[in-house]
């Protein structure tokens, strides 16, 4: 079946109106394969299931920078006691 880029929106936006977003999905990853020069038959073939988008905050504007997450079991440090600030052992102020 010969579809072109005006059909699978069609097709698409009306899957968005009736909540069917895992089709309406499929046919936008449809539709940016064929955008990007792939061919009817080389789009039928592929699974678009398996592509993922970038994660937010992995790179983002101006930075290649990625989030620091923390190493698994780590626990932030205690805070400070507030009664105990500015005292010495001696009992002496600052």
């Amino acid at each position: 079946m010969a579809e072109t880029i005006s059909d699978l929106h069609k097709r698409m936006e009306a899957a968005a109106e009736a909540m069917d977003f895992e089709e309406a999905r499929r046919l936008r990853d449809r539709i940016n394969l064929m955008r990007g020069g792939a061919s009817r038959e080389d789009v039928d073939q592929v699974d678009t299931s398996g592509l993922a988008r970038q994660q937010p905050g992995a790179m983002g504007i101006g930075t290649s920078q990625q989030r620091v997450t923390p190493p698994p079991g780590w626990k932030p440090p205690k805070k400070p006691d507030l009664m105990t600030r500015g005292t010495s052992r001696r009992g002496k102020g600052r």
